[in-house]
Parts: C-alpha cells; structure tokens; sequence
C-alpha cells in the first residue's frame, strides 16, 4: 500500500536528493536543474522560505495546509488554512468548508484580528500583490531563532520555537485563546467580549433575534436592527454612526479609494453601507452585508463605526450639555480632593499606623482563628484578585501549567514583567482553608534554594491563591514521564535532581529552625527552573514539629499513595522517615522513569516490588532507564537504586535518615559498602490492585497527581 508519492517522475540514476538547512527536500537533476521541492507541497506545518501564490482574478480559494487526523495519524484531518482573496487577503482555518478562524485582513505588517500579532509572530510575514497574483511568504524574525507553524488537529495555528536549552518545540503563539477567537461565536451584528459574561452582546441598535436561544447561550441565531436607518425612510434625518474602538472587523470588508475624510462620506452616500473603517496600510473598509466574527480586544484592532438611525444616538446640544456639566462636577471634586489630600498630608503618621493596625487585623480575620493570632508572617504581600486576573488573562485555559489537589496552576505576569505561577484553590477541591493557611505559615518562613519561593497570596470573597516563582520547565513528572521530554534528563542531571531533593529535604527536616515533615513528596510536587534544578513545592499538608519531637500522630491522613510510608497510611503515624520513604519512591522513579502508581506487569504490584526482586536477581541494568544508562557511571547508578531500597523499607527504624543518604549519595561513585537493604513495604500482598490499601478503616487513596486531603480517623 502507497501512503504517499511525490507524483513526480525521473531518472534515478541521474538525479539526487538534496535536503536544505531551510528543511526543505528537493529533487535535482542531472545539472542541477530543480523538478521538485517539498516547499510546493506543504503538509499542516509552515516553515520559513515556503511561498504561497495566488491569482486574485480567479478569486482562489486554496488550500495551503491541513491538519493531521489525529496527534498520531498524519493523514489528511478535518481543518486546513486557505487564503481567501475577496478585496483584502486574509486567512482562514475551515473545519470542512466552515470558517473556524481567520486572521482579518493584511495590512501590509499585521493582521488586523490578531493582537499582539506583530509583536509575536508577523514580523516575518510579508505579502505581496503584483498585477493580481498574490505571493505570501514568510522569513524567520528571528535568525537565531528556529520557527514553524503548525496547523494541529484539533483545529489550532500555533507557532513553535525550538529550546536549544531544554531540546523541545514551546509554543509561542496560537491562534485559539479564548471561545470569541472561533469564527462567527455571537452571529450577526453582535459583538464578542472575551473577558464578560455572557460573553456576547448585540450591538448598540440591535436586539436579539432569537431572544430563548440567547438566554441559552446559544448565540449564533446573531441581532437584528432595532431602529431602521433613516436613509431608507422618505424624509428621514441624516444616519449617524457609533464608534467601537480595538475591535476585530467583520467579515466580508470591501475596500474603496478614498482618503480617511471621505470613508464616512462614501458610507453615508451608499443606503446598503451597514459600516466603515479607515486603517493605515489598508485604506477605507466598507460593509454592505451581516457583519459577522466581531470581537472587543484589549488593544491593537481597529475603530470600527457603526451606522445607526438618528434617534439611537443622543442629540449633539444634549451631548454639549451634558459635558458642561461634567466638567463643572469635576472641578468640585477636584476641589474636594485637593482638601481632602492636604489633610491627608497632615495626619500622615496617623495614617501609617492606622494602616498598619489595618493590615494586622486583615490577617488576623483572615488566619486568626486557625493560627491562633500568629502574626509572624503579617509581612508576607496581599495580592488583589483583580492584578491576579489581569496576570493570568482571566485564568485562560492556556496559561494552565497544571492542576493538583489543591486546584489549577496559571501562568502569569505582573505589571513590572515579573512572571508568576498563582495556585488557584479549586471550589471542588478536597483542601480548604487549612491547607491554605498550612502553607502560607509553613514556606514564608523557608528560604532555601531547593524550596519554591512564595511571593504572596491572596484572598477575598471566595476566592484563595498563592504566588509563586514561576518554574519555567514544571514540574518534575511533566518531564520525567513523558516519552520526548524525558530526553532532556541524563544521568548527570537526573543525579543531580536527586541529590538537590535530599538538600532540600535536610533543610527542612534539620537545617531550618522549623522542623518541618512534608507528608505529600512526589514528582508533581519537585518543580524544575530554567536549569532543571530542583525546588520542593506544595506545602499544604505540611507539619510543623518541635525541635525535640520525633514523631506523631494523626487521625487525619493527608497526601498520595504510592509515595505513604507504610505506618502512616495504615496507622497515622509520621516523621522525618515517613518523607524518606516517599524520597525512596522518588528515587527509584527517577532511575527507571516509571510511575509507581500505575506500574503493572505480569507478576508484580508496583515499582518497589519490581526494583526488589531485581535486586535479588542481581539483574540491576534491566530496571534502569535505557536512555540514561552510562557504563562510566554504572556504580553511582546501582547505589542509587540500593538507597532508594533502603528508604522504602517497611519499618522506619531501618530507613536512614536525611544525612546519612546525603553522605551515601556523595560518595555513591567509590568503593563504600551500603547496608544490605530489606523487603520495601507495601509487597507482601499479592491481591488487590496497586494504587489501592486495605486497611480497617474507610479510606480511599487518591490518584497518583492528586492529594487526599481528609480520610476518616483510625
């Protein structure tokens, strides 16, 4: 079976493949004469050097690129980009023959409905129109910067960029960030605002016309003009028009000649012309039919001027007048808070102190009635929610990193360009208030560079989240686990991950003058910075012990199995060894790149049960990674694999503690004997499921990226 041919014929003998730094593959015959180039058949991915034509007399609509059908099946799939040449080109996504998406038209250096479009991603785009042929091409902003763009299947445009650094594609840009980016979302002469709700308006003149569907959400039925426009009425008044400023213009634009002073002049001549629009490089835009895909951005766009009849606009004296009176209001209140300021100026002092009482009183009802009135960490900043949702965009799906226990993880931006992660407490979550408050006590009193930095929190109304450092490479498992990313950890780093871990774990445990037992330790929860160094996260099921306290217990077990020691999850039991067994899981997950949650073969419950009776075998190399294994460093490796066992053995008294497995981990390339390790708990039994513990009680283990939060006491 032929899944693909070039449909090109020639004399192999006398022709060679060349595959060009550009990524392009072409044919050449004898004398180096072209037949064939893999540019002229682009597939769903657009790479800089390719060349789209079109002929603007024969009104093309064709089909540059398509998408695959599936992540996993590159055969044709349901969307594909046309360049549709009407009076100004513009691109479209079609899901079949639908539109999906579409760019707005060019203006020489943008498209006018995509926002930050030149900033991000068209300033290597170029169109040009000779004599009616239209040639579209696109260079690499960036020389040192490798691009492409990618039409996936699920009906995205996204642009990549490759990470020399981590050796992976990140995207940059795509087309898709919000429900009013899909083409036509409120119907005709309705307007998309990405940040309300709902989020479709009519138009100021317009009504819905089908009013149930609209209250269903179901907007696409569009607006009908409430108020026929004058022109059309014998005798009526002079139409006037409505400004709308940053929006993304309707479909179907028809350009004309003329100056920006005689587009609302050439609208009003015309009783067909619904709107205009005048934008340099582009000229005067007229619309004579439904204007469809409208959208309120937050900058760029364009002023679009709506043409509505005389009576739906207030009268110009009354408007005059209204101003008049405006002004003459906020010069009193100008007055007014010129006074009040000079006053504020005089009690400053008073001011200061009073504020400060205020912010004490504002942790105190917020966290005093957990904490006792501990204030010792009142100088930690109080984030508004507002600045929060400004950061992450309104928590947009795309800025997601994550999601755990405690709720969803968003990807965000102050004012002054520092970038944040905010963890956001899920109102489904099985955490509340007392893991919030357990970790805001707990990590604004840690620094460390194996700690992740908390910046903030914030909470108002309902709402509860915490600021953090953003890691730009996630988490540990996003990593660990996936089948390419993975790549990205050799042995030198996986050791050296592991080992910044145990520092991490000694600075808690030893090193800071809060004892602390982590309880939750696991892939999701080690966060990787631009370095792949380690930094420990989540500390809402942390415990604070004294400094003479070795161990307690609890009737209320927190955290994931698979990663609980034995004594705590079957009888509530915890302290410094309950972290060294699930560091112990860690460990072995890390060398062999497996999960311990869902490891299944054929004759073993989990991964500890695998690694131990491989150590039996003496058959180590066949739990290893393939990938990361390095015969230079075939020692360190086996003694990695020995600790992890020894840390997850099933009484805490043989378990070491936090220095002695640094010092075994420091000299794990030498000559030193480790103990002997013992069977690891949780591999006796040889029924039931793997991420499942019978006990006496009523628990319930959580998946493996998930925390429980609150089991029922023994």
């Amino acid at each position: 079976m032929i899944y693909w041919s070039s449909n090109v014929s020639f004399n192999v003998n006398s022709s060679e493949a060349q595959l060009l730094d550009t990524g392009n593959l072409i044919l050449l015959q004898e004398g180096n004469t072209g037949i064939w180039e893999s540019f002229d058949h682009p597939t769903d991915s657009l790479l800089a050097g390719v060349k789209l034509t079109l002929n603007r007399s024969m009104h093309d609509t064709k089909t540059h690129f398509r998408s695959w059908m599936s992540a996993t099946d590159p055969s044709s799939g349901r969307f594909r980009i046309v360049s549709l040449i009407r009076d100004l080109p513009e691109f479209f996504i079609l899901d079949g023959d639908e539109p999906y998406w579409r760019t707005g038209p060019w203006n020489g250096y943008l498209f006018l409905g995509v926002p930050n479009f030149h900033s991000e991603v068209s300033s290597g785009f170029n169109v040009d129109d000779h004599n009616g042929i239209v040639e579209i091409s696109y260079e690499w902003a960036d020389p040192l910067l490798f691009e492409r763009h990618v039409l996936t299947y699920d009906g995205l445009l996204r642009q990549k960029y490759w990470n020399n650094v981590s050796s992976v594609w990140q995207t940059n840009w795509q087309s898709l960030n919000s429900e009013c980016d899909i083409y036509g979302k409120c119907g005709a002469f309705a307007v998309c605002y990405p940040k309300k709700e709902p989020i479709c308006e009519c138009l100021r003149g317009f009504t819905p016309k089908n009013l149930g569907e609209w209250s269903i959400g179901n907007w696409t039925s569009g607006c009908v003009r409430r108020t026929e426009l004058e022109c059309r009425v014998p005798g009526g008044k002079i139409d006037k028009f409505l400004q709308l400023k940053h929006i993304k213009v309707p479909d179907y634009a028809h350009w004309i000649f003329a100056k920006q002073d005689d587009c609302q002049k050439s609208c009003l001549g015309n009783c067909s012309c619904l709107a205009y629009s005048y934008f340099s490089g582009i000229g005067c835009m007229l619309w004579n039919e439904s204007m469809v895909d409208l959208q309120q951005f937050s900058s760029d766009g364009a002023d679009l001027f709506i043409r509505l009849a005389n009576s739906e606009l207030p009268d110009e004296s009354i408007r005059r007048k209204a101003i008049i009176a405006v002004t003459v209001i906020l010069s009193a209140f100008v007055c007014i808070i010129s006074m009040y300021y000079l006053w504020k100026w005089k009690g400053h002092r008073y001011v200061m102190r009073a504020k400060t009482r205020s912010k004490q009183a504002q942790w105190q009802t917020i966290f005093g009635g957990l904490t006792g009135g501990n204030n010792e960490f009142q100088d930690l900043p109080l984030f508004e929610f507002a600045k929060l949702d400004v950061a992450t965009n309104g928590f947009l799906e795309i800025n997601k990193l994550g999601q755990g226990g405690f709720g969803p993880v968003y990807k965000g931006r102050l004012e002054d360009g520092q970038e944040i992660a905010v963890k956001r407490l899920s109102r489904a979550s099985g955490q509340g208030l007392q893991e919030f408050i357990n970790e805001v006590t707990v990590i604004s009193k840690l620094q460390h560079k194996n700690l992740v930095k908390l910046l903030g929190c914030c909470v108002e109304g309902g709402e509860k989240l915490l600021v953090y450092e953003l890691m730009p490479n996630n988490s540990l498992d996003a990593i660990l686990f996936d089948p390419d990313q993975c790549k990205m950890l050799d042995w030198q780093k996986r050791f050296s991950i592991i080992q910044g871990i145990c520092r991490g774990l000694l600075y808690l445990h030893r090193d800071s003058r809060l004892k602390i037992i982590h309880r939750d330790l696991k892939p999701s929860n080690i966060l990787l910075d631009e370095e792949l160094n380690p930094k420990i996260s989540d500390f809402g099921m942390a415990r604070i012990f004294d400094s003479k306290q070795d161990q307690a217990n609890t009737m209320r077990v927190v955290g994931t199995y698979g990663y609980m020691s034995p004594e705590y999850a079957l009888a509530g039991r915890f302290s410094e060894k309950s972290d060294v067994f699930s560091f112990g899981v860690l460990l072995l997950e890390i060398v062999s790149g497996k999960r311990n949650h869902n490891f299944r073969d054929h004759e073993h419950l989990s991964l500890l049960a695998y690694a131990w009776n491989l150590w039996n075998q003496h058959d180590m190399p066949s739990f290893i990674e393939p990938t990361i294994f390095n015969q230079c460093r075939e020692r360190q490796i086996f003694k990695c694999i020995q600790v992890g066992l020894l840390c997850v053995q099933e009484l805490p008294k043989d378990r070491p503690d936090i220095p002695a497995l640094i010092s075994m981990l420091d000299h794990s390339d030498n000559n030193e004997t480790l103990p002997h390790p013992k069977q690891p708990g949780f591999t006796r039994s040889q029924g039931g499921s793997s991420d499942e513990i019978v006990t006496s009680g009523h628990e319930h283990c959580s998946a493996n990226n998930v925390s429980i939060t609150a089991i029922s006491g023994r």
